[in-house]
């Protein structure tokens, strides 16, 4: 077999890796949520398990991870004897660049030109080193850039609810329109389809999130990008990539130019994904390249070959040349930018957003901030769509961080899975009966607007919804007089806040639905003891009697 004919085959099994883990990806963005079986797909997490670069800064960020994030050590493993294979190989996101960079069309002339390695390149180094000095103090933006993560949130808020709402809008627009000709009728191609997609993929109502909009133009300006340079993302920012580099510098099994065959037509120099610079026998950088075997595969002098070479043989390779004073300049901009974060009162715990109603389980918001991610996978497995990603209700620095939305959805009594998917265990994980117990909010009553306080009728929906064993909404009857003489008994609600938990399901099902009566705010939640203004055992008009004791509104869980 030639070196051609090797690298061509190396091609293709990077090619089939490729889609199979793009594939399974995405079937696990789909199985984390099924309503029909009301619990995740197996390996919901699996990607983010491997990925070295959350589990680096979780733990330094938190020192704390969870045991499973130490497959990630695999990886780094891979890494030291194949070079970057997970850029190349499994990163989904890396295949997408990697379809997306095919398209890019230029006179070859161009591409000579313009496929070198530059400076730029080591941008992403300086934007790792700002994220990892972010981490030691506190600040987990790494699933701000980290790729896994970009791709399930984009994924999860944006590229899957568009899909399903085109498809179903779609068929329906045409099943209204029947378009036929004689005895065919569309619809007898459209809704097999639409069928298909509603059984087979979707399962579930089409959910829908704040700020997808914005999620998305990142993205496809992400994807876009390209079009100018081969994997853009991966080339010039991705800081996972960065970490991989370091420990690629020199892989035991990696491409090796032959000087004494290579003819320098720059061919493996226009098709190499990472400018690694393969057609510099000598000045080869292993750290840029993704192991992608382009080189391999279409060199016509076969002077291109992957080998083992031994670790204790000195083999000429090119230098990053990462600037010192640039990485000390990048770890002080980390710095500056975690002060900055840092400035509002929020951040300081000094004030309590009352939107900010986080999922039960959450940690208190500096320990949920140094753990959460922004992945989205919490969003994806909420079963009302409740859970979206904020914009600035915590703070920059808790931009895309997941809060519940009342108006939207609310949290399910008999459903913890955004406490058992989490992986950084950001939300820990609890059981239900655990979960049942904590307070991430406090039900109040607006009376301006609130049927039986203000327009005398009587309405039970708020307590006929309230999911808590005991009620925690009850009625105290009321006479009021009548517009033209008399009177009568109308049934007010009252809340009792030693019961309620927060779960906004009053809130999502009040009538009012342009503002509701009946609003749930971050007030009494047990994670945070001095945001509850319904101090345990001072009394009240639902005060339990004197012989037995009131129950905690932590339950079993205490505030941290």
């Amino acid at each position: 077999m030639t070196l051609k004919a090797r690298g061509r085959w190396l091609v293709w099994a990077r090619r089939v890796i490729q889609g199979a883990c793009l594939v399974l990806f995405l079937w696990m963005v789909l199985g984390a949520r099924s309503r029909e079986t009301g619990a995740p797909g197996e390996f919901y997490q699996l990607f983010f398990d491997f990925d070295p670069l959350l589990l680096v800064a979780t733990w330094l960020a938190a020192h704390k991870v969870p045991l499973i994030m130490l497959l990630s050590l695999v990886t780094l493993g891979v890494t030291l004897v194949f070079g970057r294979v997970f850029c190349g190989w499994v990163c989904p996101l890396g295949t997408i660049h990697t379809m997306v960079s095919a398209l890019r069309l230029a006179p070859r002339d161009v591409l000579v030109r313009t496929e070198n390695w530059t400076r730029w390149h080591l941008v992403k180094y300086y934007l790792l080193t700002a994220l990892v000095v972010m981490a030691l103090f506190g600040s987990h933006w790494i699933g701000v850039f980290d790729p896994l993560s970009i791709l399930y949130r984009a994924t999860t808020t944006t590229l899957l609810p568009g899909t399903q709402y085109a498809i179903e809008e779609s068929s329906t627009a045409i099943y209204h329109a029947d378009p036929h000709i004689g005895p065919l009728h569309f619809t007898s191609i459209t809704e097999p389809i639409y069928r298909f997609f509603r059984d087979r993929v979707f399962l579930i109502e089409r959910q829908s999130y704040f700020g997808s909009g914005f999620i998305l133009t990142l993205f496809a300006a992400m994807v876009l990008l390209n079009l100018y340079r081969k994997r853009f993302w991966c080339r010039y920012a991705c800081p996972l990539g960065a970490l991989l580099g370091v420990f690629a510098r020199r892989p035991l099994f990696r491409v090796v130019t032959l000087p004494d065959k290579c003819n320098q037509c720059a061919l493996c120099r226009v098709n190499c994904q990472g400018a690694a610079r393969p057609d510099q026998p000598g000045d080869q950088l292993p750290s840029e390249c993704f192991a992608c075997y382009n080189c391999a595969a279409l060199c016509n002098w076969n002077a291109i070959t992957c080998r083992f070479e031994p670790p204790f043989r000195a083999v000429p390779l090119g230098k990053l040349d990462v600037s010192k004073r640039a990485l000390i300049t990048s770890g002080v901009a980390g710095l500056g930018s975690l002060l900055m974060l840092r400035l509002a009162p929020q951040a300081q715990a000094r004030t309590y957003n009352p939107v900010l109603i986080r999922p039960p389980g959450a940690r208190s918001e500096r320990d949920f901030l140094e753990r959460c991610i922004q992945c989205g996978l919490c969003m994806k497995v909420c079963p009302t769509n409740g859970l979206q990603p904020t914009w600035l209700e915590a703070g920059l620095e808790g931009i895309w961080t997941p809060r519940l939305v009342p108006r939207i959805g609310y949290c399910e009594y008999n459903c913890n899975l955004c406490c058992v998917v989490c992986p950084t265990e950001a939300i820990q994980p609890l059981t239900l009966v655990e979960k049942n117990k904590v307070k991430i909010g406090l039900a109040t009553i607006d009376t301006t607007r609130c049927l039986p306080y203000a327009y005398d009728r009587d309405c039970i929906v708020c307590e006929e919804h309230c999911p808590v064993p005991n009620k925690a909404i009850y009625f105290v009857a009321k006479e009021v007089p009548l517009r033209h003489g008399g009177t009568r008994i109308v049934k007010q609600p009252h809340i009792d806040p030693e019961l309620c938990t927060g779960c906004s399901e009053c809130e999502t099902k009040c009538v009012f639905k342009d503002h509701p009566a009946v609003r749930v705010t971050s007030a009494n939640e047990s994670r945070h003891s001095p945001n509850q203004p319904i101090l345990p055992g001072l009394g009240g008009r639902n005060a339990a009697p004197a012989t037995s004791a009131a129950p905690s509104p932590y339950g079993d869980y205490p505030p941290q």
